[in-house]
């Protein structure tokens, strides 16, 4: 079924988008229509535009897209089925005791070395400063074992944490190994519907898109890139009224005239001189 709109990208489909743009501009040299990349725009600047125009190149795969998402949710509906059925639910009170437990155990990592090197620091340099200016007292000297006890501590502090950084890495590792296996073995169904909304992208969506915005590198989002020139001034939808001076246009028809009024004063004169 043709689609009217394009569905909005899902999130966990972004990064998929970005990657598949990424190895678009990293092959870009072996296609010879993208031949301007590095000339009159860089990958940097194609990339940015790519991305913000994120809605207008996913909307050419959009039956693609729409058939791959509907194929993965009906893949993961079943799968909660069976879970629900009789399989170990995902999270649960072991998992979220888990969780927990991990949080508190990371905050004790990371808080025992600098508290535990802080103290050996105050301990080691108040205790041999009372030892030189007064040796007789014992203080000192117990201030001093202290502050070594509490290097150690913060010595021993920073090797677990190392250790539990290396198995973190190693667990991460190994998780990402699952999930890329996980992939590999998706059913054929959305594995193949997966693999046409990618071709599609690729050959509809991100090509094109290069290919516009090298040939007009102006046009469009292009026009938004650091280098524009700060004198552009965008276009706007109408243009300025058409003022002209007295002279311009064609001849105007005779223009009426005025006349300052004719006022006379009075005829008056002297007493002898009365009006008629």
């Amino acid at each position: 079924m043709q689609m009217t709109s394009a569905p909005h990208l899902l999130a966990e489909d972004g990064p998929e988008y970005e990657r598949i743009l990424g190895d678009a501009l990293r092959h870009a040299h072996e296609r010879p229509d993208l031949e301007g990349v590095g000339d009159r725009l860089n990958t940097e600047q194609l990339r940015t535009m790519a991305l913000s125009a994120t809605a207008l190149i996913t909307a050419a795969a959009a039956t693609e897209y729409e058939h791959y998402v509907k194929a993965r949710g009906e893949l993961r509906r079943a799968a909660a089925a069976e879970g629900a059925d009789g399989g170990p639910a995902p999270d649960g009170p072991q998992s979220t005791a888990a969780g927990s437990g991990a949080g508190i155990g990371a905050v004790i990592t990371v808080l025992t070395p600098l508290l535990a090197g802080s103290a050996a620091v105050i301990f080691l340099l108040v205790g041999y400063l009372l030892k030189a200016v007064s040796p007789s007292v014992t203080f000192g000297g117990s201030l001093v074992a202290a502050g070594w006890f509490f290097a150690a501590v913060a010595a021993a502090a920073i090797l677990v944490a190392a250790v539990g950084l290396l198995v973190t890495a190693l667990r991460n590792g190994a998780t990402s190994l699952a999930a890329e296996n996980e992939e590999q073995e998706l059913p054929e169904d959305v594995a193949r519907a997966r693999e046409a909304w990618r071709h599609a992208l690729l050959e509809r969506g991100i090509l094109p898109f290069l290919r516009d915005a090298l040939a007009d590198p102006t046009a469009g989002p292009a026009a938004r890139t650091p280098h524009r020139s700060p004198n552009r001034i965008p276009k706007v939808g109408y243009s300025r009224p058409d003022f002209s001076g007295p002279d311009d246009g064609p001849a105007a028809g005779p223009r009426p005239t005025f006349t300052s009024p004719d006022f006379t004063s009075p005829d008056f004169g002297g007493p002898e001189h009365q009006p008629d």
